[in-house]
């Protein structure tokens, strides 16, 4: 990959990172089988989902009287309020799902039906650690990945067990889960001032520093500061006083929240962050522009009003979000927000999953609330979200590239915030396990500081094309850094 330029901005506003919270909004009303939702509905502001039970199938008709199969469940052809993303969930978090998930989506305004498509079902290792408060709320279901299908208002399901699934007593295959049901989100309206690619930026090197946009080896820059930041991005920074000023203003608006505080660090851990935020170690990237989730129209009003935190950041896990393929870049954000949505809402947990998200233009977003320069615990890698952050880039890279701007994104991102807690994005770290069926509690795994969601669980995730691009964003993360 050709070298990557270090970009550089000023100040940032830390307000945006905390918003007032308010009771949640109910989930909207299903119309009647049969009755149309009207077509020019406009979307509700901050979202909504619809929760549709899903049904016994038979291949006859729906009038059928026949004894129907545990092992087929649906929903025929109805109409909806409008929405842009669906997803399956059932009552048990830890029971899997073994077979198949398909949906398709009729487009709002033409009529016209998708094909059948196929949702992941194994989503339960992007989830919450066994033990954690957030794992034993009593509010978590099981849930396939979601997928983005666009403005619709039309939806049918179709859930069938598999044969690779575990065999019951009388040698068939297990029932599926039960409470299944298919979630529909709607991602809710745009912000007011969506982000925008920001002005070009640039950071004039000091003296014996060459002229290739990124610092020399324990040579520090001189940040060039632009006006007038772009509304719900968070500027871009070479030093870490840009991460002091907001990790104070994040701190402050802890208390009056009542949000959990960071953890005590060890002794190890304590002199390992003096040193780096001494600026003794020179080896932290640019800080790259991060659009805030004010600036993708995150409702905060949904997730919890705590913040969780680890003590430190050892590793970065990569995901794909499984989403699809079929959104735009300037559609990230209603992806984004839906997403959010069907975490929070649907799936049960505290917010959305991942730490950052990345779109297929390489543009990076906050994800979970509490400080983009903090140790937030996400809920991304079952057994290791400890320690460690969770970057999903948008879309689904089983069978497709990811674009080369997305993979760059990857190494702007981690050879910053990796390097605020000192790694280097091409070495190795031991985390210990909290166990995740690859690997038993308490085991002490060795992985690289940039490895993929399947080097920690037994998963295709971050899909086999992306996954054989992280050696390349090791490389560029580590070049960013000054390696």
């Amino acid at each position: 990959m050709h070298a990557l330029l270090a970009t550089s901005i000023g100040v940032t506003c830390a307000a945006a990172l905390t918003l007032p919270l308010a009771a949640p909004a109910p989930a909207a009303p299903v119309p009647a089988p049969g009755a149309h939702a009207p077509a020019a509905s406009a979307a509700e502001p901050s979202g909504s989902t619809q929760s549709l039970p899903l049904r016994p199938l038979t291949e006859a008709s729906p009038r059928a009287t026949e004894s129907v199969s545990p092992l087929a469940r649906g929903l025929r052809q109805r109409d909806a309020h409008r929405f842009s993303l669906v997803g399956v969930v059932w009552d048990d978090a830890d029971a899997e799902l073994h077979g198949t998930v398909q949906v398709r989506a009729r487009a709002t305004g033409t009529g016209r039906w998708s094909g059948w498509q196929d949702l992941e079902t194994h989503n339960t290792d992007h989830a919450a650690d066994a033990g954690s408060a957030e794992r034993t709320s009593g509010r978590v279901r099981g849930s396939t990945a979601p997928l983005w299908v666009g403005d619709s208002d039309g939806v049918e399901v179709r859930v069938r067990s598999g044969d690779s699934g575990p065999q019951n007593r009388a040698g068939g295959t297990a029932p599926l889960p039960e409470g299944l049901r298919v979630e529909l989100v709607d991602p809710g309206d745009d912000p007011q001032q969506p982000p925008t690619a920001g002005d070009p930026v640039t950071v004039t090197p000091t003296t014996g520093t060459p002229a290739t946009g990124t610092p020399a080896v324990g040579t520090p820059a001189t940040v060039t500061p632009v006006t007038s930041p772009q509304p719900g991005a968070l500027p871009e920074a070479a030093g870490l006083s840009l991460a002091a000023a907001e990790s104070s203003a994040v701190n402050a608006d802890l208390a009056p929240l009542g949000a959990t505080e960071i953890p005590a660090l060890s002794k190890a851990e304590s002199e390992e962050q003096a040193v780096v935020a001494a600026g003794a170690k020179p080896f932290v990237g640019p800080r790259p522009r991060i659009v805030t989730r004010k600036g993708w129209g995150a409702d905060e009003s949904i997730r919890e009003r705590a913040f969780a935190y680890t003590t430190t950041v050892k590793a970065a896990f990569i995901h794909h979000s499984a989403t699809g393929n079929n959104y735009t870049c300037s559609q990230a954000p209603s992806v984004l927000r839906s997403i959010y949505r069907y975490h929070v809402k649907s799936s049960g947990w505290r917010d959305f999953g991942y730490n950052f998200a990345v779109d297929k233009c390489g543009n990076i977003y906050e994800g979970r609330a509490g400080g983009v320069t903090k140790p937030v615990l996400g809920a991304h890698t079952l057994g290791f979200n400890s320690k460690s952050m969770g970057i999903a880039v948008l879309g689904t890279y089983s069978a497709k590239n990811p674009p080369a701007a997305a993979v760059t994104a990857i190494a702007k991102l981690t050879a910053w915030k990796l390097g605020l807690f000192g790694r280097n994005p091409k070495s190795k770290v031991t985390l210990v396990s909290g166990g995740s069926g690859k690997y038993k509690k308490g085991a002490n795994v060795k992985l690289n500081v940039i490895s993929g969601h399947r080097d920690g669980f037994a998963t295709e995730c971050p899909g086999s094309r992306l996954y054989k691009k992280l050696g390349t964003a090791r490389t560029s993360s580590a070049r960013l850094q000054g390696r």
